[in-house]
């Protein structure tokens, strides 16, 4: 498949864009015209610079409002079209991007507008370039991409064709079955976006909200299988508007837009049912390595400077200390099958507060080459003498992931570390979710990385209101539940007052028994309001003494058509807390409800501390 990328999609000069495209492994660009406009350099210097990349300059983009227009304005729009052509000629660019008209079309007769395109293809001809007619989701007269590839039958010349995009399709509801009726010959171009699905004017979500594949509710596996039915073995190419994207650092985002062309690729493959051979198909795709779900969360890695204070708060929780490595600056504490790696932050690092997650696999080498085809960064873990191998990679907000083998009561890489100090309670069993704060340029990055990578699937998002702003907060979790990660938004302009969303959650079979051993070792939970109690009790009309037990001990509630969750907060370490919850009777929630109310008493609990006199 070769794959492509509008420069509209990254940010930075047109060459720093060439630059980002050609190392995440694209094959060519399209160039869109205000980047060219913006550029110092001539068209022949930018030609020789794609060359000298090995990037193909695959489209030119966009020429707007041609077709349906009275003759002198026909006659203008020639004149256009003719000194693009020439600039074309100049940029080595063979496709020019055409979309419907939105402006200044005054019919919609589908002969008139054929009659004007086969005007164009002549003057097209006389440059030795093409046409790519798009239907415009928000066209005046022609916003489906049938009725353009109608249009274009009837124009009836060979440098003439059709642009599908799968965003001006599918935002409309349009069937994409029909792409297979339209001869591969006239696809000139395949641009891809795919999108949240919003309830608001198509241009609005067009312009700010597209995301690349495999980020949205867009069935593109689908699109694409249709695509390549028809024969089509054109560039496949990413058009993403997105406010976001065209802020962050540009190979980063070329890299997220790679990785989701390759995840695309495969799940293609497999809508077609493994195979991109048949009929009619040319395009070539290759499958990923299987995933492998992972079965549980064996460890998490936290890093803080107030390491003391963290040992403290794990004592109370009941967790046994297991010393530091062998040969490590890191310590093992464990509860079950809870672990937490405990550090301190990389010097002249920023610390990512939860530095790293441990997961259980089937086949650990799978899972990592999985994740190397995805794009990937590797992460070579130092070892020492029976150091037990771990084979890893680096999230996209800098975190790592490695990959252990599942079925081992105990990881063999335990034994790296002394033995446990005690037994602990064992009140809690293991790791039940984790929550991490990603700063805004990586939030989709992330939902795709772990999407791609480990087949985590989304739950429906949601934003939580805090006193920094909204939280928009994505679960990602695997098939059986077992392995569960959120990934919060942190509220843009967040400032020293927000308290960053990122946190572990641990399981318990008895959370009130937890918290009361918890309290007799010393331990103070985050304060809840006692308006909050009273709102539970007329909320969910709770035994009173229960009621009681549960506001004794700052513990909180929430209760759906299967079960129960009680769960209680941690004060913050730093930019990191913990979380104890019990789920009863299969709820499988989050207590969301019960978020704002954390949320608030974490700001409250911060500014109080930061304003005691020293």
């Amino acid at each position: 498949m070769r794959t492509s990328i509008a420069t509209v999609c990254l940010m930075g000069t047109l060459d720093q864009k060439l630059v980002a495209a050609k190392e995440a492994g694209f094959d060519g660009v399209e160039i869109f015209e205000p980047d060219l406009i913006a550029s110092p350099k001539s068209p022949e210097e930018i030609r020789a610079r794609a060359q000298e990349l090995g990037l193909s300059l695959d489209l030119y983009q966009p020429f707007r409002d041609f077709e349906g227009v009275g003759p002198d304005l026909l006659e203008q729009n020639l004149r256009r079209a003719a000194a693009k052509f020439s600039l074309m000629n100049r940029l080595g660019i063979e496709t020019m991007l055409l979309c419907s008209n939105v402006a200044t079309a005054r019919s919609g007769d589908e002969q008139l507008a054929a009659a004007q395109l086969r005007e164009l293809g002549v003057l097209a001809e006389r440059f030795g370039v093409r046409v790519a007619y798009e239907a415009l989701a928000w066209g005046k007269f022609v916003d489906d991409y049938e009725q353009a590839a109608r249009i274009v039958r009837l124009a009836d010349h060979p440098r003439i064709g059709v642009c599908l995009d799968s965003f001006h399709i599918l935002s409309k509801g349009h069937d994409p079955q029909a792409i297979e009726t339209i001869p591969a010959a006239k696809i000139f171009f395949v641009q891809l976006a795919d999108a949240p699905i919003l309830s608001m004017d198509v241009l609005s979500w067009s312009r700010h909200h597209r995301l690349f594949p495999g980020e949205g509710g867009f069935d593109l596996a689908a699109f694409m299988g249709h695509l390549v039915r028809t024969g089509y073995d054109g560039p496949v190419s990413l058009e993403i508007f997105n406010d976001t994207f065209r802020q962050s650092d540009p190979r980063a985002t070329a890299i997220d837009a790679r990785r989701s062309l390759r995840l695309l690729e495969d799940e293609t493959l497999t809508w077609l049912g493994g195979s991109s051979g048949g009929r009619t198909e040319q395009m070539s795709a290759r499958p990923l390595p299987a995933v492998e779900p992972p079965a549980d969360i064996n460890y998490v890695e936290l890093r803080t400077g107030a390491i003391d204070d963290m040992r403290l708060l794990l004592e109370q929780l009941g967790f046994s200390s297991h010393g530091r490595h062998r040969s490590k600056s890191v310590e093992l504490w464990s509860q079950g099958a809870a672990r937490v790696v405990l550090g301190r932050p990389e010097p002249n690092q920023p610390p990512p507060t939860v530095a790293g997650i441990g997961l259980s696999v089937r086949n650990p080498a799978t899972a990592f080459q999985r994740a190397i085809d995805l794009f990937a960064t590797e992460i070579h873990r130092p070892e020492g003498p029976g150091d037990e191998p771990l084979v890893g990679v680096r999230a996209p907000d800098g975190s790592e992931v490695f990959f252990g083998r599942e079925g081992e009561t105990a990881p063999r890489w335990v034994r790296e570390f002394g033995e446990p100090s005690n037994r602990g309670t064992g009140l809690i069993e293991r790791v039940d979710h984790i929550n991490l704060a990603q700063p805004w340029q990586h939030f989709d990055a992330g939902v795709l990385f772990f999407h791609s990578v480990l087949d985590l699937r989304s739950q429906p998002s949601m934003e939580v209101a805090a006193p920094v702003g909204l939280v928009r907060s994505q679960v990602l979790r695997a098939a059986d539940g077992v392995v569960r990660i959120a990934l919060n938004l942190v509220p843009s302009g967040a400032n020293e007052d927000a308290i960053l969303p990122q946190h572990i959650a641990f399981a318990s079979s008895d959370v009130l028994a937890l918290a009361r051993e918890a309290r007799e070792r010393g331990f103070h939970p985050l304060d809840i309001p006692a308006n909050y109690y009273d709102d539970i009790e007329a909320r969910y009309d709770v035994h009173p003494e229960l009621l009681n037990e549960l506001k004794k001990l700052n513990v909180m509630y929430d209760r759906d058509e299967t079960g129960e969750f009680l769960h209680f907060y941690t004060h913050p370490i730093g930019t990191v807390f913990l979380e104890v919850v019990e789920r009863r009777d299969g709820y499988e929630g989050y207590g969301a409800l019960n978020a704002p109310v954390r949320l608030a008493a974490q700001y409250q609990q911060r500014r109080a501390t930061r304003e005691v006199p020293a």
